[in-house]
This record gives structure tokens, sequence and C-alpha cells, in this order.
């Protein structure tokens, strides 16, 4: 029977990883996270031809081993613990000196790896020839030249995969000499870490002295802690003397650090093996290439910004224009079945709960699932074909104005920069910075970018009161977010995070061809997560606040009093048809008596939701928010959206339900709220900008005191943005109050 085993992909960021990871497992694949990170963790199956069932882990993109980010640590962590069978790193063939320095930490490591040579059709249009073979004798492990986007070579790459697997060989680091300070130190410290067993069980000898002199903190602090737990103290200070000795030494002798070095010869190493005729070149190596010769205008100081503001009101085009269909055929399903079970079900707190608080709660979500989708498919293509790096690169010059570091414009794009990410991993990518000053800048206003979670709210209020101009609108939401975001970004940088900025430096992949199997596994992942968000979070929180918009309920004192309303108005209307029919009269009265009925137990509900728990909350709040233009029904549902801002839309839909306002019977919840004379655009447009700042969700405030290592900064996001959200709103409101403008 054919072997089951774990291999791994790893590589360099944009070097075709993910492109590979869906070509091998398509639909057949799980995404979670890491332990203790919200770094994305691929897992996917491969059958191959011998029958073989290849469970592939897609690696986080990295440039080294070294743990300078959450990524890198995530990476490494996962070979020297899980020890993957194969590793097979992905590589650029047209830039394969840089790309081979990652190669290096992996065969210093001794994990087995098969070198895959991705991209090597784009390198044989540069004029690039690589011999493969060579390469593979020199660096004595399998190399397979493959093209992930058109899957030329995969087959053979997976083949000698699994011979390399199959054969099961013992870790073998590969020593690459450092020159004479740097070797001398490393036979020292191994002599050490050997003769104390000093954690041998988890890494060799050599490659932790070498981590040492790296100056990688997670390894110096893990040998802390084993030094703590086994009594090695002695040995944990000489190593970390020896580290402090060489490196006063080097400073002295060559003004450099052991890590520099360290990197010198690992790219000496490399050179000299692409020297022995590895590689050779058709045309001039200093010609302008296609990504080169787009990127002289793309990324150009006068038509990059503009093109860049383009492309994102295209996008925002695209998504409202062709998602307008679909939405409205799922509120038409989301209406059905309320009113299915609505005709189905006796009057009771179970039809309630389903028809209020599920379907009007998680439906309202739900129907905004095809904006979403179109949305992500948007920024799958942006990101698929390397324009999204391009903005990253332009808006480093404007970052470097409010003292922002060029790395965290992705921070700001993942949390939702171009309308859809999310700002859990927009916070934690903030690891990548190193200044304390910035990364703590970005991590607090990266939740003003409007994450996917806002969208439906923002949709919905546009839609509903804006739809002449949807794209347009949404256009200027997305600058204000990323100009309020950059002011008070600034703000922080002249206040209490002062200092000056560092250099920002970002590789530019090539522009590249999306694929349609790649963006569908793309856009699925996104929706997937947001659709598995709403059967799960946003369906608890709809039950829980269902119950606190019931419960109390009304007094029986009150409940009496709507019932001798309903009681006398059908005794003075059965009254009423008993005269008419002496008469002989045929005026039918039936259709106001149940009109009249329907404003009572319009009036009741209105009522029992007041009196509930959530309605004294809302009205209590209502003598502040009222100058923002909230009534206390819209105050519930921003209360919710403290837990998470998809819950402000289901709460919304449960509150105008339970209020007595007929919902479905409108269509939807944008109908009702069009229909209601309390709401207009100067109210819509505050609540809109109250939306986009107040209080980041729960889940990121949490993330926000665990990355900045205080929850002092977490209350601090919560109270900041909610003040400055109310501050904002009020002012847009009270202003358009004052010029007429609510109309």
């Amino acid at each position: 029977m054919p072997e089951s085993f774990k291999i791994a992909l790893a590589g360099n960021p944009n070097a075709g990883k993910t492109t590979l990871f869906n070509r091998l497992t398509g639909a057949r694949q799980h995404v979670g996270n890491y332990p203790g990170v919200t770094v994305e963790k691929k897992e996917g199956i491969y059958n191959s031809t011998s029958g073989a069932s290849i469970n592939i882990v897609d690696l986080p993109g990295t440039y080294s081993l070294t743990a300078y980010s959450v990524e890198e640590v995530v990476a490494r962590d996962f070979l020297i613990h899980e020890k993957p069978r194969v590793v097979i790193n992905i590589t650029d063939a047209a830039n394969l000196e840089r790309h081979l320095y990652l190669t290096c930490q992996f065969l210093e490591l001794g994990v087995p790896v098969v070198i895959a040579l991705n991209m090597i059709d784009v390198a044989r249009d540069r004029g690039i020839s690589i011999e493969v073979a060579r390469l593979a004798d020199l660096l004595n492990v399998p190399i397979v030249a493959i093209s992930a986007r058109s899957g030329e070579g995969v087959d053979e790459l997976l083949q000698v995969v699994e011979k390399v697997a199959q054969a099961n060989q013992d870790w073998e680091p590969v020593y690459i000499a450092y020159g004479e300070d740097i070797d001398g130190a490393i036979l020292e410290m191994e002599k050490q870490i050997e003769a104390n067993s000093f954690l041998t069980d988890t890494y060799s000898s050599r490659w932790l002295a070498l981590k040492y002199l790296e100056n990688d903190k997670q390894v110096i602090e893990k040998g802390r802690s084993f030094a703590g737990r086994h009594d090695q103290e002695k040995v944990a200070d000489c190593l970390e003397d020896k580290v402090e000795e060489v490196g006063k030494h080097v400073l002295a002798t060559m003004e450099t650090y052991p890590e520099a070095i360290v990197a010198d010869h690992r790219y000496g190493y490399i050179k000299s093996i692409l020297r022995q005729g590895v590689i050779t070149h058709t045309y001039d190596e200093d010609r302008l290439y296609t990504s080169d010769r787009i990127d002289r205008v793309v990324t150009n100081q006068i038509f990059g910004p503009i093109i860049m503001l383009a492309v994102l009101l295209g996008l925002y085009h695209f998504t409202f224009t062709y998602s307008e269909l679909p939405v409205s055929w799922l509120e038409s399903l989301f209406g059905w079945l309320a009113g299915f079970f609505e005709r189905l079900l006796p009057d009771g707190h179970l039809k309630s709960l389903l028809v209020s608080g599920i379907i009007g709660g998680v439906g309202g979500v739900m129907g905004f699932v095809p904006i979403i989708m179109f949305m992500f498919f948007g920024i799958a293509i942006l990101e698929d074909s390397g324009y999204l790096a391009r903005v990253a690169f332009m808006m480093d010059r404007v970052f470097r104005i409010f003292g922002l570091h060029g790395s965290s414009v992705m921070a700001y794009i993942i949390s939702g920069g171009i309308a859809g990410g999310c700002a859990v991993p927009g916070v934690m990518a903030t690891r990548t910075l190193r200044s304390p000053r910035e990364r703590m800048a970005t991590l607090l206003t990266a939740p003003f970018m409007n994450c996917g979670a806002k969208l439906p709210v923002l949709a919905l209020m546009i839609g509903t009161f804006f739809s002449n101009n949807q794209a347009q609108v949404m256009f200027m939401l997305t600058l204000l977010a990323w100009v309020v975001a950059l002011l008070v970004a600034k703000l922080l940088r002249l206040t209490v995070l002062k200092g000056e900025p560092t250099p920002f430096v970002m590789e530019l992949p090539p522009y590249r061809l999306p694929t349609f199997r790649g963006l569908a596994i793309h856009t699925w992942e996104k929706t997937w997560q947001y659709i598995r968000k709403a059967a799960t979070v946003i369906l608890g929180a709809s039950i829980l606040i269902w119950v606190t918009m019931t419960f109390p309920g009304l007094p029986d004192s009150q409940k009496l009093v709507f019932e001798n309303q309903r009681q006398e108005i059908s005794a003075s209307y059965a009254e009423l048809n008993g005269q008419l029919h002496a008469e002989g009269s045929s005026v039918p009265v039936s259709q106001e008596l149940t009109r009249q009925l329907a404003a009572i137990e319009a009036a009741q509900a209105g009522q029992a939701l007041r009196h509930s728990l959530a309605g004294r909350l809302g009205r209590s709040l209502e003598s502040i928010t009222w100058l923002a233009g909230f009534d206390w029904r819209t105050n519930i549902a921003l209360v919710g959206g403290f837990a998470a801002k998809e819950i402000v839309l289901s709460t919304l839909g449960t509150a105008y339900s339970l209020g007595g306002v007929d919902v479905e019977k409108g269509g939807s919840l944008s109908k009702t709220l069009a229909a209601d004379p309390s709401w207009d655009k100067a109210k819509a447009f505050s609540l809109i900008l109250f939306i986009m700042f107040y209080s980041p969700c729960f889940v990121t405030v949490v993330c926000i005191i665990k990355e900045a290592g205080s929850w002092k900064w977490g209350a601090f996001s919560m109270a900041f943005n909610t003040v400055f959200a109310m501050l904002l709103s009020t002012s847009v409101y009270q202003l358009c109050r004052l010029l007429g403008l609510g109309g």
C-alpha cells in the first residue's frame, strides 16, 4: 500500500508558492491558523499517480529563517518541530541569486530539500538560461524547472518529491564557511552546547550556535528558558558572552556585525556556485523587461497615483454594478423564508426567534455575500497580477510625511485599505515593522480601514440613500478612511509616539496574468470565511441580541391596556357592521379594522422593544447620540458592533422586525429604512462615519493588547476611536441639518 506523508512548500513572497499549492490541491485544502498567531495555515491533499496521499502545507512566504517576523518564526518552527518528509523550495528562476539565500538556510538546517525553479518560462523570455543539472550537482539537491502557472514540469517535480520522501533520509546539515572569527566562535560554542546537551534535542549544535551569533531573539529566549528549567544558566550566559565578545571584535576590526558577516558569506557561497557556468544570459542583463516598462508608467510620481485611484474606482463600480442582481435574489429568498415561517408557526417566542432573530439577523448579513464575493474577486485580480505591491510602493512616499514606515501600507491594505480586508491580520502584520513607535502608530490606526465586516453596513446605507452614486461614494469613503488614519497616525507620532521614520525596502514582483483557477480559489476562501462567520459568530450573537430585545417583555398591566384597545375596536366595528347590515349598506369595514389592529400590534411590539434590556440601554444612550442623529434602535445595533461589526446590520434588522416594523413586508431592510421618515441622507452618512471609525471589534482589541503588550493600548483604542467617531458624526450631522442637506 502506498505510504502517506507530509511535505511543505516554502519560499520567498511572490515566488509562486500559492499558485503551485492551488494547482496541486484544488478544492482539497483547509485554511486555519497556526497556534497562537493569526498567520494563515493552508493544508491540502495531493493524490499522486502511485496512489500515495501527500499532505501539503503551504508555509508563509519568508526571506530567511531568522526570527525577524512572525511569518519567519512560524515557518521555522514548523520545519523544526513538525519535520516534514520533504521541503519544496520554490524559487524564482529569473531572480535566482536572491532566492537561493533562503535555500542556503534550509541546507544549513539539514532539511531534505527539492528546489523548484519556478517561472522558468519567464526566465526564458528574458534570455536567461539555467543549467539545472549543473546547479543540482553543485548544491547536491534535486532541482526541477517548473512553471506553476502553466503546469510545466509540475508532474516531474512531484515524482522527484515522492522519490526523496520514500528514501526518508536523515537531516544532513550543509556547512558554509563564515571566516576565521565567526567559524572559530561557532566551534567553541558547539563544544559547549554538545557537552551540556543544551537544546540539542531540538536543534543541531552548529545551527544553534549560528543563530546565537545572528542575534536571533527567539532562540536566545528559548535558551534562557531551557537554562532556567535545567539549571544551566551558566551555559546560557557563556553563549551570550561569547556572542558579545565576537560582536565587539568584528565591530572594532571590520566595522560590522556578526549577522552581516553571515549574510555576506551566504551570498558569496551562492555567487561562487552560480558563476560556475550555471546561468547564461542571451540578452543584455541591464535591459528593461516588460514589468520594468509598465512600472515606468504605473509607479510614476504623476501618473501612478492617478492610475491607482482609477483602478480603485473601477473596482467599486464593478462590485456594486454587477452584484446588484444577486443581492436582490438573496433579499427575496430570505424575505420568502421569513414569510413562510411567519405563516407556518403560531405566535410565540419560537416564531419570534426564528423570524426576527435568526432569519432577520443572519439573513441581513448573508444578503450581502454577492458584494463580498465580487469585492474579493477584484482584490484577487489586483494581488495576483502584482499591482497591489505597486500600491504599497507608491504609498510609501505619502506615509513618510505622516511619520510611518512604507511597510505600514500592507497592514492598512490587509485591514481593508482596499475595502474587504480584516483588522485582525492587519494588526498582526505590524510585526514586520522594526521601529516600535511606527508599529504602535500603525496598529492603532489600521482598524480605521473599511474591513469586510463594515462593508455590508456601508453597502446597505450607500445602496439605500446614495443609490445613484454608489461606486463614487464607496470610493470617497475609502479615501476618507486613509486620510483619517494617516492624520491620526501623524497626531500620535507628534505626541505619544515621537521618533524618526525608518527606511523602506520592498520587492516588486513581475506582473503576471492571473489564472481563473487561482482567482476562484482566493475568492472562495475569503467568501467562505465570511459565510462561516455569519453561520457561527453572527448566528450566536443574533440569538443573544434577540434575547436582550425580547426580555423581560411588557408588564401584564401594559399588555392588558393593548388587549383592551383591541377589544374596544373590534366591538365598535362589530356594532358598526351590524348597523350597516340592518340598513342594507354594503360598505366594507374589515380593511379598516385590520389596519387599526395592525397599528395596535405595532405599537405593542415597539413598546415591548423599548422595555427590553437592549431597548433600555439604547434609550439611555439616546440622550447623547441624538446629536449625531441616532435613535435608540440604532444605538442597540451600534452596541452590538463592539463585538463584531457584522452584527450592526443583523441587529438593525432584528430591531426593526421586533419593533413592529414589518421588514419583510417592505421587501428588505433597505426599503424599510428608505420609507422611514426618521431616516434621511444626513442620518445615513452620520451612521456611516461612526461605523467606520468607532471602536474596533472585540477580537481586534484583543490583538492590539497582545501586540502592544499592554491592556491600556486596547482600552485607549476603544475609548479614543469611539469619542473621535462620535465627534465627527455629530459635526457632520449638525452641519448637514444647518445647511439643509438632509433630504
